[in-house]
């Protein structure tokens, strides 16, 4: 639990403080699920509106952050580029999170993961990518591995992670990945995605 500290307009936790600061700049591209609520839709899109009103309303969210549809004009308006400031205040935000949630990217002991989904400001059904489990690598699976004491269930999560990544940021179609577990599928002799085991999903991550 954090203590909560009166601050400008409301009463906020340490790390909650430390981000507004941080983010005091001309513009304001990132909002913590706490700062936002449902009319902000036009600003925060769909999700992030949405997130921000089950946070209001007191419904245990995981917390996380939004990046603006402005930020994301101005990433177009620049070249495709993300300008200093955008990225200093999604930094600012990582940090937060890590702080909020209590965990931290590529820790051995207690690593944070996300999820990143895009949103908009009108609903566009199958039209938004997700990427889960960011904050996967090979040293942190084998920790979710431990943890959980599935190591199948790990090594999938990042089979999954590796596939939505390549699909949605490095543009590699998911036909190829799909390729590859069919082939290894037909090598085991197996005819289910769940009949492969940990070293198979291993293999498979490491193809």
């Amino acid at each position: 639990m954090h203590t909560l500290i009166k601050y400008m307009d409301g009463f906020f936790t340490i790390p909650e403080i430390k981000f507004r600061r941080n983010c005091k700049m001309a513009n304001k591209w990132v909002y913590t699920f706490k700062e936002g609520n449902m009319t902000m839709r036009n600003l925060l899109g769909g999700k992030g509106a949405n997130l921000a009103e089950m946070t209001e309303i007191g419904l245990p969210v995981p917390q996380g952050f939004t990046i603006t549809t402005e930020a994301c004009t101005q990433y177009y308006e620049d070249g495709r580029k993300i300008n200093d400031e955008i990225m200093a205040q999604t930094m600012e935000g990582v940090k937060w999170m890590e702080e909020v949630n209590g965990k931290k990217f590529g820790d051995l002991k207690n690593p944070l993961l996300v999820s990143v989904r895009s949103g908009a400001r009108a609903s566009m059904p199958g039209m938004m990518d997700t990427i889960l489990n960011l904050g996967l690598n090979e040293d942190v699976v084998e920790v979710i591995a431990k943890k959980s004491n599935n190591p199948r269930w790990a090594w999938d999560c990042y089979r999954r992670f590796i596939q939505m990544y390549s699909d949605v940021v490095m543009e590699v179609g998911k036909k190829y990945f799909e390729e590859l577990i069919d082939k290894m599928k037909a090598e085991r002799g197996v005819t289910y995605d769940v009949e492969l085991t940990a070293d198979d999903l291993k293999e498979l991550d490491r193809a």
